[in-house]
C-alpha cells in the first residue's frame, strides 16, 4: 500500500475524509470492521465503515485502500454503495472495543481501552498488533491512569460479552460530529450499546440526538435512563421535540415525567401536549426569539446570534409587549432578520416590525400552515391565540417532519441501495 504508515490508532481515524482515485471526496471514516480471530492470532482488519453523502454506511475493503494518512484516506476502484451490514462474527473497533475492560494475561491486572492500532504485513492484510490502555488502579510504581501501549497478545478479553461498558472513547472520536450523525450511529448500535452510550453522553448532547432519532430509539433510550435523568433530558431537549416524545409514552409515565421536570420546564409541554399533533399548535416550539418594542436591532441581532439556536427560528424576531415570555406577551409582529441587517443598531425593532401579516393560528391544519410559509416565503411562523397573546413558533423543519412519512427518519437510516454484491468484498469477509 502506497502511503500507508506502519501503525493507525483507529480511533484517530474516525471522521477522517475518504477520497476515490480522481481525488473526489466521497465521505468520512465511522469505523473500522476487524475479525476476532482465536488467541494468540491477533484480529484481521477488513475494511473501513464510511459514512456517504446520503447519510448511510457503505463497506471499503481494506485491500482497496492505498493511502492512509492524518486527514484522508484515499482508495483505488470501485465503492459498492450497499449499505454496510455488521455480520455477527466480525467487530465494530470504535463502536464495540473503544473503552472495554481488559486484562493483562500475566498478572490479570484490569485496564480500559483507549485506541486499538492496525499494522500492515507483507501479505497486504492488516492486523491489529497494538491495544493502548489505561489503568484503572494502582500496583506498586504503577499509577492509576496511566496510559501505555502493548502487544495485543498481552491482554485477554476483548471476546467476552461485558455488561456496563463504558463510552467515553466512542464520543470522544464523534466529538464533532453533528447530531443528525450521531444519532445514525447510535441508531445501528446494539441496543446494549444504545443504553451505554446514551448514559455517557451529557444531558443537552443526548437531547440533540434524542431528537434526530426514530420514535422507537427515542422511547427505548429514555426507558433505560431512569425516571430523574429522563426528565432532566426532556428539559435539555426543544419543547416541540419534547412533547412529541412524551405523546409517544403511556400516560403513567408521561404524568411521571412531567411532574419530575421543573415546573417552568413542564409547563409549555403541557400546553403543547393539548393541541392536535398536526395543528400549528401541536407543531410549534415555545421558545422562540422575542424583544420587547424598546429592543434595538443590535440587541435582537445579539440574541439571534446564538450559536445553539435553530437557523430558522433566529431567521426572525417577534416582538411582544411585555411580560415577552409566551403566553403572556400579546403579539406586536415580525421582524425578519434579514430587515435587522439592513437598519442601523439603534433602531427600535417596534418601528420596523411586519405587522400587516396575520400571524398563525394555533388550530390551522398542518396543510393550511404550509401554505402559509410557501405563500410569503418564509422559515417559520408565529403562533398566536384569539387574544393576540404569542403562543409560539412554526420552523419550516417540523412542518417538514410531519409532512413526511411517519417512519421517514427510520427508513432514512435503514435505506439500503440496490447494489449487487461485491465479489471482493464478500471473498475478504467471508474468508477470516
Amino acid at each position: 500500500m502506497s502511503g500507508a504508515p506502519t501503525r493507525v490508532f483507529i480511533a484517530r481515524l474516525a471522521g477522517v475524509a475518504v477520497f476515490d482515485p480522481a481525488g473526489d471526496q466521497v465521505g468520512r471514516i465511522r469505523d473500522v470492521v476487524v475479525a476476532l480471530r482465536l488467541a494468540p492470532r491477533p484480529p484481521r482488519a477488513l475494511g473501513l465503515v464510511v459514512e456517504v453523502a446520503s447519510r448511510h454506511a457503505v463497506f471499503l475493503p481494506i485491500t482497496r485502500v492505498t493511502v492512509i494518512e492524518a486527514d484522508a484516506v484515499v482508495f483505488d476502484g470501485r465503492l459498492n454503495m450497499r449499505r454496510f451490514r455488521k455480520r455477527e462474527s466480525e467487530t465494530l473497533v470504535i463502536a464495540e472495543m473503544l473503552d472495554r475492560t481488559i486484562r493483562f494475561r500475566d498478572d490479570g491486572e484490569p485496564v480500559s481501552v483507549v485506541d486499538v492500532a492496525m499494522e500492515p504485513t507483507r501479505t497486504r492484510d492488516w492486523l491489529i498488533g497494538k491495544v493502548a490502555v489505561r489503568r484503572r488502579t494502582g500496583r506498586g510504581l504503577r499509577k492509576r491512569g496511566e496510559s501505555l501501549v502493548v502487544d495485543w497478545d498481552a491482554v485477554e478479553g476483548f471476546s467476552a460479552v461485558e455488561h456496563g461498558q463504558g463510552a467515553a472513547g466512542l464520543i470522544a472520536a464523534f466529538e464533532q460530529m453533528k447530531p443528525a450523525d450521531l444519532a445514525g450511529i447510535v441508531h445501528e448500535l446494539s441496543e446494549k450499546r444504545r443504553a451505554e452510550v446514551a448514559a455517557a453522553l451529557d444531558d443537552e448532547r443526548l437531547a440533540d440526538v434524542l431528537e434526530e432519532l426514530p420514535e422507537d430509539d427515542q422511547i427505548e433510550i429514555l426507558g433505560k435512563l431512569g425516571v430523574d435523568r429522563a426528565a432532566d433530558v426532556l428539559e435539555a431537549m426543544g419543547p416541540d421535540d419534547a412533547a412529541d416524545l412524551l405523546g409517544d409514552l403511556p400516560t403513567e409515565q408521561r404524568e411521571q415525567l412531567l411532574t419530575l421536570m421543573e415546573p417552568q420546564e413542564a409547563a409549555p409541554l403541557r400546553r403543547l401536549l393539548t393541541y392536535e399533533d398536526y395543528s400549528a399548535g401541536g407543531l410549534m416550539t415555545t421558545d422562540p426569539v422575542i424583544v420587547a418594542p424598546d429592543a434595538t436591532v443590535a440587541e435582537a441581532l445579539a440574541l439571534i446570534r446564538q450559536p445553539d439556536l435553530n437557523p430558522a427560528l433566529a431567521a426572525q424576531v417577534y416582538v411582544c409587549r411585555p411580560p415577552t415570555a409566551t403566553p403572556t406577551g400579546r403579539y406586536l409582529g415580525t421582524v425578519h432578520f434579514q430587515k435587522l441587517l439592513r437598519e442601523p443598531p439603534p433602531t427600535l425593532v417596534a418601528g420596523i416590525a411586519d405587522t400587516e401579516l396575520d400571524p398563525l393560528r394555533p388550530t390551522m391544519s398542518l396543510e393550511a400552515v404550509a401554505m402559509f410559509l410557501a405563500t410569503y416565503n418564509l422559515v417559520a411562523g408565529a403562533v398566536v391565540d384569539e387574544n393576540g397573546h404569542l403562543l409560539g413558533s412554526v420552523t419550516i423543519d417540523d412542518v417538514l417532519d410531519h409532512l413526511l412519512p411517519v417512519d421517514w427518519r427510520e427508513a432514512l437510516m435503514d435505506a439500503t441501495a440496490e447494489e449487487t454484491a461485491d465479489p471482493e468484498e464478500e471473498a475478504l469477509r467471508g474468508n477470516m
